[in-house]
């Protein structure tokens, strides 16, 4: 699979009741997204984003062309359960609440009981909204709401995950955390598509990023080779003294250059967020959703996996070491011999050794034995019938043989 996310030719045209073409909503879109990658798909209002989504989950049928992700249409349940997905707007059950939603959609990918329950624990401490597990959803703001979605999407832990405007209604705290998760996600392996009127936050977090207008692409490529620019040069430096800047301003002039000497400054989320923070250290009270920024353990199984058979090498490696005798003087008859554990020695043996014995019933019932003896009678009968048949007519020479034994005359037999 070389591209997570493909489209060809995808085109879709809305019709009327008449079945007359109305409205071209894509046309004839074709970009891939690469695997382990964060696209953005960008665009104003009605400029198609959010009907490609649709299409490239089978959510909506298109009128030419192919959306293809990881390799296979959506609608294959071998696809989809790899698939993470957080609409626009979050559909959710007013009356259950945050816990049993995440639960919810856990049975839903048809995932054990105890994965559920961890799971929804680690994404309801990873999005802030532990403290309110047991509150409805249907009393949460826009922006926790956003947060109890974005869960949701991650509950299967998706090799891909797709995003329609994830920070929607989000305070800059949440957005931030927002976007450090998806940096993060990217790290561990996943490929994000994410579509996003906040171009700030595109900014930010996106490889690569494509401009849809009308239906068709604009502009596509690596967000810095989209902006920048090469018509100006900017030069950071530290604090520099007055006869310094005197210095750089004549240079400017002899070189007939527009300049403007002025101090960096810094962005507005940056400075509110560090004053937030300020407040969090003094232990001020909020009944907020909290800000979390590390992402849950099963999100990173993958790596974990991958390190699991070295660790265990290694304790092999260890125990063999330890095991063996120590010193100059150590012979092969003067090995030390680590004793073997009994079930005794074992708890958990113990107790499997005990509930094995009392599976086993000590004895068999009489009213059991008798059919099952009377079933074996029957089928020895049934065996000395066939057999007395079979040996039927070999009965004769056998006694012939026996009065030729005993000097009888073999013709009487």
């Amino acid at each position: 699979m070389e591209y997570a996310v493909e489209t060809i030719s995808l085109t879709k045209i809305f019709s009327d009741w008449w079945g007359r073409n109305k409205v071209c909503a894509v046309d004839d879109l074709n970009f891939k997204v690469q695997t382990n990658e964060v696209f953005g798909l960008l665009g104003p209002n009605g400029s198609g984003k959010t009907t490609t989504l649709k299409m490239l989950l089978g959510l909506l049928h298109p009128t030419k062309g192919k959306a293809l992700c990881l390799g296979g249409d959506a609608t294959d349940p071998k696809i989809n359960t790899r698939i993470g997905f957080l609409p626009e707007e979050s559909y959710l059950y007013r009356y259950l609440t945050a816990a049993e939603t995440l639960d919810f959609y856990g049975r839903l990918f048809k995932l054990p009981t105890k994965v559920r329950k961890m799971r929804t624990d680690a994404l309801l401490d990873m999005v802030g909204l532990k403290a309110v597990a047991s509150r409805q959803v249907g009393a949460f703001s826009k922006g926790m709401a956003r947060r109890i979605g974005l869960a949701q999407a991650l509950i299967n832990d998706p090799d891909l995950l797709i995003l329609d405007e994830p920070t929607t209604g989000l305070d800059p705290i949440g957005t931030r955390q927002i976007k450090d998760l998806i940096i993060e996600l990217a790290k561990r392996g996943k490929t994000i598509l994410l579509c996003s009127h906040l171009l700030a936050d595109v900014e930010d977090v996106c490889d690569r990023i494509a401009i849809l207008y009308g239906g068709k692409i604009q502009a596509e490529g690596h967000v810095r080779d989209l902006l920048q620019r090469t018509d100006k040069t900017e030069i950071t430096t530290g604090h520099l003294t007055h006869n310094a800047l005197s210095k750089i301003e004549q240079i400017m002039d002899g070189e007939h250059a527009e300049y403007a000497v002025t101090s960096p400054m810094d962005k507005l989320e940056t400075f509110f967020i560090s004053i937030v923070e300020k407040a969090r250290q003094q232990a001020l009270p909020t009944s907020g959703a909290e800000s979390k920024t590390q992402i849950s353990d099963f999100l990173t199984a993958q790596a974990a996996e991958k390190a699991r058979p070295a660790a265990i090498l290694d304790k092999l490696v260890s125990t063999s070491v330890s095991s063996q005798p120590s010193g100059p003087a150590a012979s092969p008859q003067t090995e030390q011999v680590h004793p073997v554990k009994t079930s005794k020695d074992m708890p958990a043996d113990d107790l499997l050794r005990k509930l094995t014995e009392d599976a086993q019933p000590e004895t068999v019932s009489s009213d059991r034995e008798e059919p099952v003896q009377a079933q074996e009678d029957e089928q020895q009968a049934a065996g000395d019938n066939i057999l007395d048949r079979l040996t039927g007519p070999s009965q004769p020479k056998e006694k012939q043989q026996q009065k030729d034994e005993n000097g009888g005359d073999s013709s009487n037999a």
